[in-house]
């Protein structure tokens, strides 16, 4: 009896790590997400984060920040291109938020300093799966003497 389906070729442990790193990201994406839309509908905070109690500048980055964020793990739990791109921008909202912008929505280190973290060990992975790409690239060589 034949299987239904063709046998894909299993992936490198690099890439299976990678797979799963995005997935945690995205989990954590997904509840960023979920506290933002608790605070706007007054769920947290004793309802003083609900949306007409917050100053514009709230208003602006709470609306944004909750739609972003689900946005992002999506692309991050499928693992398409457009996840990591999506996560930048809402780190990159967050860490002006809590760094440039302090004064106006309080200054918060260990979220820029977690957003940093992630990014560089995404830096990481992305460097090891290319020099694992490119010597794979380099074993499969028919031309040579």
């Amino acid at each position: 009896m034949e299987p239904d389906s063709q046998h894909a070729p299993k992936g490198s442990v690099a890439e299976i790590l990678f797979v799963i790193f995005l997935r945690l990201i995205a989990i954590a994406c997904l509840w960023f997400g979920l506290q933002y839309w608790g605070m706007l509908v007054g769920y947290s905070l004793g309802g003083q984060g609900r949306f007409d109690l917050l100053s514009l500048p709230w208003k602006v980055a709470g609306a944004s920040l909750s739609v972003i964020f689900p946005v992002a793990a999506l692309g991050l739990w499928l693992t398409v291109s457009w996840g990591p791109v999506i996560w930048a921008l809402a780190a990159g909202t967050q860490i002006l938020m809590h760094g440039l912008w302090s004064g106006v929505f309080g200054a918060n280190p260990i979220v820029i300093a977690m957003h940093a973290l992630v990014a560089l060990v995404y830096v990481v992975f992305r460097l090891a799966l290319w020099l694992e790409k490119r010597h794979k690239q380099e074993e499969i060589r028919l031309d040579l003497p």
